[in-house]
């Protein structure tokens, strides 16, 4: 049985002649089943139907005449070697190869796009699970960063109340070594005696204070304001003052001696163990800082 050439083949299977001849030029007429994969693959290029500006010739699949090589013999040379027609079921046997063949082709193209999308997707799901492990990862590392500091704070205050607490101890012993015995028991020869207390010296019992201002009016005429914690001792003041007061001239500075504004109290050693609370300085209170002579 005659073959169809490759030309004839590609028209018979509907492909159009301009499209067909391109794909047997440009895949070096290596065979039908190139030309097909080309077409296939450049069926939606814009320039797909423009012709090639190269003679065709035996890329095409066929011999070129004589009147195409331009040889000296006539029409009459070329007659008796025409190539043996087809009949018409060979010509459609051959056709329904060429179609099954286009239909394989067709659904190996298929079935590599869908893998192709397969693996697009799954590339785009695994970038997404990425993404959200790492958006995870940052949040937890804030989190955690947040709750470091919040720690570290926490620390330094505890670490600050210790050193005031320590600085009060010390102060004490200091007190207690420089005027002998300890300071709760010793007389003060200037300490007034208990003052009786009226109904108008009571603290209200409406309502319960956990913090009090204190305002400390100093020798030099400047004051001092602070809030503490209704339970703190007034030593926990007389160390604020003491800290805080600005420096005599004439060397080391002497103990203060805190007195109340009115009615008109020395506050003794003793006092300085006792709460704010219960020496009537909540929720405010003016106090008045004169220098305590030693004995």
């Amino acid at each position: 049985m005659a073959e169809l050439t490759a030309l004839e083949s590609l028209i018979e299977m509907g492909f159009p002649r301009g499209r067909a001849e391109k794909a047997l030029a440009l895949t070096g007429n290596q065979g039908i089943e190139a030309a097909m994969d080309w077409l296939m693959e450049h069926e939606d290029d814009p320039d797909v139907d423009e012709p090639l500006a190269t003679p065709l010739g035996h890329v095409l699949g066929r011999e070129p005449t004589s009147s195409e090589q331009g040889g000296p013999e006539g029409p009459g040379s070329a007659a008796g070697e025409g190539k043996p027609t087809l009949s018409e079921e060979e010509r459609q046997e051959q056709t329904k190869r060429m179609l099954e063949l286009v239909a394989q082709k067709q659904r190996e193209r298929e079935e590599r796009e869908e893998r192709e999308a397969l693996e697009r997707e799954r590339q785009r799901r695994k970038q997404g699970q990425e993404l959200s492990a790492a958006r995870q990862r940052l949040q937890e590392d804030e989190m955690r960063r947040a709750a470091e500091e919040r720690r570290r704070e926490k620390a330094e205050e505890l670490a600050a109340r210790q050193r005031v607490r320590e600085k009060i101890e010390r102060d004490k012993a200091e007190r207690a070594k420089k005027y002998g015995g300890s300071v709760g028991s010793r007389p003060s020869p200037t300490e007034p005696g208990p003052v009786p207390s009226s109904p108008s010296q009571e603290p209200p019992t409406k309502r319960e204070y956990d913090q009090c201002r204190i305002q400390v009016r100093l020798p030099d005429g400047t004051s001092l304001t602070q809030t503490f914690r209704a339970r703190e001792q007034l030593a926990a003041v007389r160390l604020y003052v003491e800290l805080h007061r600005g420096e005599e001239p004439g060397g080391d500075q002497d103990p203060v001696q805190l007195l109340s504004g009115f009615p008109r109290r020395a506050f003794s050693e003793a006092d300085m163990e006792r709460p704010l609370q219960e020496l009537g300085l909540v929720p405010s209170a003016v106090l008045i800082v004169a220098k305590k002579c030693p004995s």
